[in-house]
């Protein structure tokens, strides 16, 4: 079967450092990457849809899914749980296509270190400076002066962690950043782990070597 397997590729960076810009650039490129809809236990907000915002589950239930290796990676954040089901995920990957996580280092490794690691593309987006970094939250007008501090205070033990993923890119252009990251997922995509048809082929071309001798 010529079909290659999909990615689930990973993208981080402190808060400001256009990762969400980029995801949605990277959707707008290819309409067939799909986002990672996490699970929570927390209450779902107005106008929030359950399965295409949140997955929302009760703590008993997450707890048993969790138990259960049903969720690629979990934590607890600010009283309630967050996680990424691994069953939708299985399933776009078997059907050839990547998922797309937007989630810290510690979700990158634990799902690094699941049954999917070998099929995990994972990519850290810098800030050209933290003065810049610090700008940007403050001109996008999103949080207050306490929220931007802590953001700010974050960040840094967010990019100590930088040299654990695959790639690293500089976003001091959106532009520039949007076509490296589409050629490294084309270049990923091309893996011999994401190719599993491959295996055939090569088989194919090993008996009709036999049938030559």
């Amino acid at each position: 079967m010529n079909r290659r397997r999909g990615l689930l590729i990973i993208l981080s960076s402190p808060s400001g450092a256009g990762k969400s810009t980029l995801s949605r650039r990277l959707r707008d490129w290819d309409p067939s990457l799909r986002f990672s809809v996490s699970a929570t236990t927390r209450a779902p907000r107005p106008g929030e849809v359950a399965g295409q915002d949140y997955h929302f589950m009760s703590e008993e239930a997450f707890k048993q899914a969790v138990a259960g290796g049903e969720m690629l990676e979990h934590a607890h954040v600010f009283g309630n749980f967050y996680g990424s089901p691994r069953g939708p995920v299985q399933a776009a990957i078997d059907a050839g296509c990547d998922v797309l996580f937007d989630i810290d280092w510690q979700g990158a490794q634990q799902i690094r270190n699941s049954a999917l690691g070998a099929h995990t593309l994972s990519i850290f987006l810098l800030p050209p400076s933290i003065h810049e970094l610090h700008r940007r939250l403050k001109e996008r007008g999103q949080d207050s002066a306490e929220v931007i501090a802590r953001r700010m205070q974050k960040s840094w033990d967010e990019i100590s962690h930088w040299d654990s993923y695959d790639f690293v890119l500089v976003n001091d252009d959106l532009d520039t950043t949007e076509a490296q990251l589409r050629t490294i997922i084309e270049a990923t995509r091309l893996r011999r782990t994401q190719q599993p048809w491959l295996t055939e082929h090569v088989r194919a071309l090993h008996a009709e070597f036999e049938e030559t001798r």
